[in-house]
């Protein structure tokens, strides 16, 4: 006999996250657009207009309601909001904050990221993370932010994954993207053109992510712990973490020390700042496993994600009991899923990856929702439109939204609050 319980709080949040670099569309003023134009970059192909979502994100907010989803995650663009140091936008606060509204409209809690990876031209121009008023700087738009948001948002992101740039460092087994640079010395270092096209110094300028040198990972917990301050000061009762990328570490034959080593590198001092916070975002896709000298690769199998990475949905609830058992605080996790074209294996990681989360509530396990990555096929960064992980396929030139079933069987798991977890059909 099936079991029908269901295992997920009255009030858990049911949705899906973006980001607005990657959906809205023409981040004129940011640091990724200016690296994006730059000759010989690192990017497969420019963001352009994205998903265009800047002007229809109300079309996503319907998207997420019918569905029967409960919550939106998306993020404020501190480039549009800060076109210049020290030069506020209010029509541009004014259009997050009717994203705000909308999704207050449509039902939907908006979970609202302060920093999603991209920041202003003229902050990287002075050495982005790595400048010591960087977290000043941080502090002060995201007062303005949450001080014109008056109320209407709760639940903050302060900063989005800011220990991947040491995991990447450390790994490299979550990296996935763009073309390869050409061997020879005929072109110019992106690095070069990058810090003459925003108007700064090469070595000082940078795009801010990954974050890798020291100052720059002790400026980025500075920041968040500011932030923090100010969202509690402005908004008491409101609710506020940062997201992690937590995946799950584990040991293969030998690799028991590696590990260890891993995990107090790379997620513990990230962890341990959360134990002040509200809750701790957690962003799991796979497990590494590593053997004595550093992460072993998976064999590829017609699971593998399109990123590479092996297919073990089962990690996200490892991570939440590993997030929540260290820090004492509640769960939210604020991107799981998985980069495929096959929307039929979308629906069983979903599945699964849900059966896991389950499985650690049941446990014990404070988690207050799950916000899957992502609602549109988009941008994706380095790889630009090749990654498909959206819930919802995008036309590249007339930007319509065609859902897949798997939004439909995500927005059945919400309505059901998980009660439909055994059954197989979307």
């Amino acid at each position: 006999m099936e079991n029908r319980m269901p295992a997920f709080p009255d009030s858990f949040l049911w949705g899906a996250a973006t980001s607005g670099h990657q959906v809205e569309g023409n981040n004129t003023g940011s640091d990724i657009w200016a690296m994006e134009h730059v000759p010989n970059g690192t990017f497969a192909e420019p963001s352009g207009d994205a998903c265009d979502s800047y002007h229809r994100y109300h079309e996503d907010i319907d998207l997420l309601a019918d569905a029967g989803l409960t919550a939106y995650r998306f993020s404020v663009e501190w480039s549009r909001v800060e076109p210049e140091k020290g030069c506020f936008s209010r029509a541009e606060l004014d259009h997050y904050l009717r994203m705000a509204a909308a999704c207050h409209e449509r039902g939907l809690t908006p979970v609202v990221t302060l920093n999603h990876f991209t920041v202003p031209a003229w902050f990287a121009r002075d050495g982005a993370w790595n400048q010591p008023e960087a977290p000043e700087l941080f502090e002060r738009y995201c007062r303005r932010v949450v001080a014109h948001f008056a109320g209407e948002v709760t639940w903050w992101v302060t900063l989005n994954e800011p220990n991947v740039g040491a995991l990447l460092a450390a790994s490299g087994i979550l990296a996935y993207g763009g073309p390869q640079e050409a061997v020879g010395d005929v072109r110019e270092d992106p690095a070069e053109a990058f810090a003459r096209r925003v108007g700064g110094e090469p070595g000082t300028a940078t795009v801010a992510l990954p974050v890798v040198t020291p100052d720059g990972i002790a400026n980025l917990c500075e920041a968040h712990r500011r932030a923090r301050t100010a969202v509690k000061e402005l908004q008491p009762r409101a609710r506020v973490g940062w997201s992690l990328t937590i995946q799950d570490f584990q040991a293969g034959e030998g690799g028991e020390q590696k590990t260890a080593g891993m995990l107090r590198v790379l997620q513990e001092p990230f962890l341990e700042l959360s134990k002040d916070d509200d809750f701790v975002g957690v962003q799991t896709y796979t497990r590494i496993v590593f053997g004595p000298n550093g992460p072993l690769r998976a064999a590829r199998t017609e699971r593998t994600f399109q990123t590479g990475w092996e297919y073990y949905p089962q990690a996200l609830g490892a991570a939440v009991r590993l997030a929540a058992g260290f820090t004492g605080v509640p769960v939210l996790v604020t991107e799981n899923g998985i980069a495929t074209a096959d929307d039929e294996l979308r629906v069983t990681y979903i599945r699964e990856a849900l059966t896991s989360l389950r499985d650690a509530i049941a446990d014990g396990t404070d988690v207050l929702g799950y916000l899957h990555w992502t609602l549109l096929d988009n941008w994706e960064w380095h790889a630009g439109h090749a990654m498909t992980f959206g819930l919802v396929a995008v036309d590249r030139e007339t930007f319509e939204r065609a859902p897949k079933p798997s939004l439909r069987y995500l927005g059945r798991v919400a309505t059901t609050n998980g009660t439909c977890l055994g059954t197989d059909q979307p």
